[in-house]
């Protein structure tokens, strides 16, 4: 599918749907374009000192532990990608993995009906935009997940989020894009 043609569809996916890694792996192949010109990289970012903040190293550290996993991952609870290094991770991405193609994880905060629920965006992702930080934006698509209610005292919120929603969606986010590496696989098998 060329990218320019594509349409936005923004509709969030809620964890608790019972197709929801199916909808979410779809969503994320759809804006994967069919011709690569480098490796696929997933940059989970946050941090493991926040609960709510930790939906990305979690995406990342669950992803890490699957067997044949092609893609690279960066950001997990044992090396976390967050504000204080981020610029030194993503310049160490793009001369690791030049031309790469980019999926960027994160957690957010929306609406008290979204929470629980999976985004999949085209274009990159605007970290720290929720606690008012200005940090680089990253990723060629990105994938979000509301934890908790945005509008007041963001970091107060984040750090009270219920650890169980945040592993709910964690797997399920991580288990969404193993999914589409396999996805990949026969997408390129049919291709060729």
């Amino acid at each position: 599918m060329n990218m320019k043609t594509m349409k936005k569809d923004t509709t969030p996916i809620h964890a608790k749907d019972i197709d929801c890694i199916q909808q979410i792996s779809n969503k994320l192949l759809n804006n994967i374009p069919t011709k690569l010109s480098g490796a696929i990289v997933i940059v989970c970012i946050g941090t493991d000192r926040s609960t709510g903040d930790s939906l990305g190293p979690l995406v990342g550290t669950f992803l890490s532990e699957k067997i044949n996993n092609p893609f690279y991952v960066y950001g997990t609870l044992e090396e976390p990608i967050h504000a204080v290094n981020l610029h030194e991770k993503i310049d160490y991405i793009n001369q690791n993995h030049p031309n790469a193609f980019i999926i960027a994880v994160d957690a957010c905060l929306g609406k008290v009906k979204n929470i629980g629920t999976v985004q999949v965006c085209n274009g990159p992702l605007k970290p720290g935009a929720g606690v008012n930080k200005q940090l680089p934006e990253v990723g060629d698509v990105h994938i979000t997940g509301i934890v908790n209610v945005s509008g007041f005292m963001e970091f107060f919120v984040l750090q009270n989020t219920r650890l169980s929603l945040v592993m709910k969606m964690a797997k399920i986010i991580s288990e969404s894009i193993f999914t589409v590496s396999k996805m990949i696989d026969k997408r390129s098998t049919y291709i060729n």
